[in-house]
């Protein structure tokens, strides 16, 4: 069903299309202001929705922003799961290329993700901790199904090792997208190598 307004023919949007718009508005939004200069309000005025429809969906201001930060967070695990077979380095690369590419192209939701934690919000928070420790996971699965990729090493020390470099590589995909000079490939190595070298225990 369509209905014309100002002239132009527009599409009425299914449930999951109007939430879908709604997040990527929020993230956008979160991603330049601080949680606290976000107004629902200016949500639904550029997503041309009433507040009412918006609350309708999202019965608070913290649970519209938990949905933004989850939904950026499913993305992100979908796009660095493990291919079964592959040695782990060349899943690492696969995995940061994949990943890097949606840096690029949703760069807004990566920042409100990974600014997240600044809200204070429990629910918010949990919600970003269960990202890093799935992309823990990942990792470390990937690293046991290819024991020739690192030295073994005591199981505490090689999951501090993957949390330090989760926090390097989220520190330089911020920094790659206030200044975008490297390309994906050049960012894609370097985050790569400090990986490897993180795995790897001091002599």
């Amino acid at each position: 069903m369509v209905a014309k307004a100002c002239g132009r023919v527009r599409r009425r949007m299914s449930t999951e299309e109007r939430k879908e718009q709604l997040l990527s508005v929020g993230a956008r939004l979160f991603a330049q202001h601080p949680y606290d200069d976000v107004w629902v309000e200016r949500v639904a005025e550029i997503a041309g929705v009433s507040r009412g429809l918006l609350y309708h969906y999202f019965p608070t201001k913290r649970e519209f922003f938990a949905a933004v930060v989850r939904r950026e967070s499913e993305r992100m695990l979908t796009l660095t799961e493990a291919v079964q077979g592959l040695p782990f380095r060349e899943q690492i690369d696969a995995g940061l290329d994949a990943f890097l590419t949606h840096v690029e192209q949703h760069g807004s939701g990566f920042r409100a993700f990974h600014r997240a934690e600044a809200a204070g919000d429990p629910t918010v928070r949990a919600v970003h901790k269960a990202y890093l420790a799935g992309v823990e996971e990942q990792i470390l699965d990937a690293l046991a199904a290819d024991p020739s990729a690192a030295p073994p090493r005591d199981p505490g020390a090689l999951r501090l090792a993957v949390r330090g470099w989760l926090a390097f590589m989220v520190a330089v995909c911020m920094e790659w997208l206030d200044e975008p000079g490297p390309s994906r490939e050049q960012v894609r190595e370097l985050c790569a190598r400090a990986l490897m070298g993180a795995l790897t225990p001091a002599p």
